[in-house]
């Protein structure tokens, strides 16, 4: 069964200097404003498109992690990620780290690092930018 999910935007004035606000579809969050200077000098609080992907490829490499531990007999106890994009202006997102820290009884640290790789080339945000950003991944057991 496929699930569509969506989110707007509304923009007003110019790139440099106009401002916009961008919405869940779901109504779990929005709206957020956006605008340039959080997305290429200083975020201030403002959130950019970046941010956003960031926090989607968190929350998906998670969920994929998961998933594939449990599968392999070593449910999670906690998963921490979090996921730095990095935007270059002009070139547009160059890179994206993931960074977790993770609570798994029992596993062996082989079979650990063998899962997050998984979760990193399987969750379906990494699929959506492989051949174009690349893409790291340091994770530690706790």
């Amino acid at each position: 069964m496929a699930l569509d999910s969506s989110s707007s935007a509304h923009w007003e004035g110019d790139l440099m200097t106009g401002s916009g606000t961008t919405t869940l579809g779901s109504g779990a969050a929005g709206p957020l404003v956006v605008n340039w200077k959080a997305r290429s000098e200083e975020q201030g609080g403002i959130t950019n498109p970046e941010e956003l992907i960031a926090a989607a490829h968190a929350a998906c490499f998670s969920m994929a992690l998961s998933n594939g531990l449990a599968k392999a007999g070593h449910p999670p106890a906690s998963l921490d990620v979090s996921a730095t994009a990095t935007f270059v202006p002009g070139t547009g997102i160059t890179a994206m780290a993931l960074v977790l820290k993770a609570d798994v009884p029992g596993i062996s640290a082989e079979d650990f690092q063998a899962a997050a790789q998984t979760a990193k080339d399987t969750c379906p945000v990494s699929q959506a930018m492989a051949g174009n950003v690349d893409i790291t991944l340091t994770a530690n057991l706790s």
